[in-house]
């Protein structure tokens, strides 16, 4: 058992945390820039290199790996597979479906609009909506190589668990009136699946690399950028004082905070984890991870055009209300994940 515990440690430390390229941008910080990590410029810029190279591979890597599983579920043969479900069923397996599909919320919202024209049942696909964003593959293994293991999967848990929640709450609440009437007027035709071939899959997921790479290297730079301030620029006595353990808010703040800003969970995760390193509860992180990914401005003004004001506003409040109370729970219970 020791030696299963040090052989996981290692591959963690170096596949996943990889401290060698940690200790390779040190090198080249103090040897070629002539600076200290242990300074403020020093020290951010080596954030900011390691932190940007280590989340491009991982993010390269994995999702190389689940698109190419993505490539046996394309939305045809979800819908198939969601149709013959309902009831806490459906809800839980359009939870589990949304871990394997787009990793932004913007990107959801159209299958989403397929989902609901094709008549699947309401929580099933808002069950899908939450958890698209929130939880899939790679960002487990990323979140994993900045947090570790116990937080990585009770992040994966809660945030299906709040998607199969708020999607049973939706479903039982009978808010069909409140889709738009033309997304329930669009025609549904069945289109034969097409199987690919295993030259036709890698070349999927090859291009999904180059299309999402494309799409969040900005967020990337940016949430690295703004993590790297955090970690080295903004005293630990003003972070504690705005969403410390002192303040009762802090839960609170983080998620308004989140709401409003746009990043997918790529890159969220460098300023929680400047967050984290300055002695924020594991609870506040978590809640605003759990904001951005979820209920981004951008996609609720896409979802705008899809549902009505009162089922958004439903829609809002039960996800909200939910990533409030996970933060306040995992706050209280840290010692179980630190």
């Amino acid at each position: 058992m020791n030696v299963v515990t040090q052989v996981f440690s290692w591959l963690n430390d170096q596949l996943l945390k990889m401290t060698w390229l940690s200790e390779l941008i040190r090198l080249l910080v103090e040897k070629v820039f002539g600076l200290s990590i242990k300074d403020k410029v020093g020290g951010s810029l080596h954030f900011f290199i390691y932190d940007i190279i280590k989340i491009f591979i991982l993010l390269s890597v994995l999702i190389f790996i689940i698109s190419y599983i993505q490539s046996y579920f394309p939305p045809e043969k979800t819908k198939k597979i969601l149709g013959g479900i309902k009831g806490i069923k459906g809800n839980i397996l359009g939870a589990l479906l949304g871990t394997v599909t787009p990793f932004c919320s913007c990107s959801s919202i159209p299958i989403f609009i397929g989902f609901t024209s094709a008549g699947l049942p309401l929580g099933v696909t808002f069950s899908f909506l939450i958890s698209s964003p929130l939880v899939d593959l790679a960002s487990v293994l990323i979140l994993m190589s900045f947090f570790g293991a116990k937080i990585a999967i009770a992040y994966v848990v809660v945030g299906l668990v709040l998607a199969v929640l708020g999607g049973t709450l939706i479903d039982k609440l009978n808010m069909e009136k409140y889709i738009q009437e033309y997304v329930m007027d669009i025609q549904n035709t069945d289109v034969e699946i097409i199987e690919m071939t295993r030259k036709e899959r890698i070349s999927y997921a090859k291009s999904q690399v180059a299309d999402i790479i494309k799409r969040v290297w900005l967020y990337i730079l940016i949430g690295v950028g703004i993590g790297a301030a955090i970690h080295n620029w903004i005293p630990q006595s003003v972070i504690e004082t705005v969403i410390g353990g002192n303040n009762p808010f802090a839960v609170l703040l983080a998620t308004v905070v989140g709401i409003p800003m746009y990043a997918d969970i790529f890159g969220t995760i460098p300023i929680a984890e400047a967050l984290f390193g300055k002695g924020v509860g594991v609870g506040t992180v978590l809640s605003f991870m759990m904001a951005v990914t979820a209920l981004s401005l951008p996609s609720m003004i896409m979802l705008s055009k899809v549902v009505k004001p009162k089922l958004l506003a439903i829609f809002v409040s039960i996800v909200s209300i939910g990533i409030i109370i996970i933060g306040y729970l995992f706050n209280a219970f840290s010692y179980i994940f630190i």
